[in-house]
């Protein structure tokens, strides 16, 4: 961990993805019935009940966006109100209280504003995570919603999820299930990410950098990779990205195939991604907010390696998706109406 005293030492070019304790967060607490005003914090550990169920039953959900600094000095957040609505079907789907969304906004304003001084330079590819999340809290031991709450919010500036940046990477594909098919898989909760602990550390542990998901009924289609969502690219310029009940909605996938119907022209579909059937693919990758755009290199599949475009280098449709979504999340291309809310 790395503390405030060392601020000036942050190498910001060369940041990874881990936790960094920065100087505020927001904290705001739901009691008989309704969300109290909430405040700015210094202390980053929380103060809960033994019995509180988002230790023992999973009630608690989360959310992944980043503020960026732009050429201009300002600050840029990424479709924010986006998270806000996801992190609320989150919490309907867990039986938790809603948070309201302009609420939200103000929150992660004001969180990254007390931080400001956390948000690496322009120019430097890195940007300040920003983690929203709420968990059931209390005096409970039955098996049954909270009636108390915590909504936090909490900053930290990162670099390249995976390392190398805008690197191929091999992926390993699972035997495992990351969410059963009516599952949670929709939903940011916890114990999606929990499943994928260990069939993550056995792709690592083969020196993949992470493990592929099928769909739990049929093992045949291809649905997330580690914890973003996978989007080919066809031989004759196709985008194409899974369609599952139990994917999460990723504000970062959505983004990409906006633009790449309107900005790179290509003709964009959600459908099955079989795992026998990788020839379509002339390049692959897998999108989320934490690792943006992480190029696929190769997948293991059983005893068979497919590699698409390369194992040393990105394929040209996915840095052109790339440079196109990175360059209107640090203001320098014109981004689609309602895309960047200002700080």
């Amino acid at each position: 961990m790395i503390n405030e005293k060392e601020t000036k030492q942050l190498d910001w070019e060369n940041l990874g993805f881990s936790y960094i304790r920065t100087d505020f967060r927001f904290i705001s607490h739901y009691k008989e019935g309704q969300w109290e005003e909430g405040t700015l914090t210094t202390d980053n550990k929380l103060h809960i009940s033994e019995g509180s169920t988002a230790l023992h039953y999973g009630q608690q959900c989360f959310e992944g966006m980043k503020a960026y600094r732009a050429k201009d000095g300002s600050i840029n957040l990424f479709r924010p109100y986006e998270n806000a609505q996801r992190l609320n079907r989150s919490c309907s789907r867990l039986l938790m209280p809603t948070f309201p969304e302009d609420k939200f906004i103000e929150a992660v304003k004001n969180v990254v504003r007390a931080n400001e001084d956390w948000i690496p330079p322009y120019g430097t590819n890195s940007s300040l995570y920003i983690r929203p999340f709420m968990i059931g809290v209390g005096d409970n031991i039955g098996v049954k919603p909270a009636d108390e709450y915590i909504f936090s919010v909490f900053v930290m500036p990162v670099g390249a999820y995976f390392k190398g940046g805008l690197k191929p990477s091999n992926f390993l594909v699972s035997t495992y299930d990351r969410a059963a098919p009516r599952g949670t898989g929709a939903a940011k909760v916890g114990g999606n990410y929990a499943a994928s602990l260990l069939p993550g550390k056995e792709a690592k542990d083969r020196q993949f950098s992470d493990a592929v998901y099928l769909d739990p009924a049929t093992q045949t289609k291809i649905e997330e990779v580690g914890a973003a969502n996978f989007f080919g690219i066809t031989h004759d310029n196709e985008f194409v990205t899974p369609v599952s009940p139990s994917i999460l909605a990723s504000i970062t996938k959505r983004s990409l195939m906006w633009l790449a119907e309107n900005r790179l022209g290509l003709t964009v579909r959600e459908g099955d991604v079989y795992v026998d059937k990788l020839d379509q693919f002339k390049e692959a990758g897998a999108c989320g907010t934490a690792a943006v755009i992480a190029p696929i290199g190769g997948l293991q599949v059983g005893d068979d390696f497919h590699v698409f475009y390369s194992e040393d280098e990105v394929g040209p449709v996915t840095v052109q998706l790339y440079n196109e979504l990175v360059g209107i999340q640090f203001g320098d291309i014109e981004a689609p109406e309602g895309w960047i809310e200002k700080v």
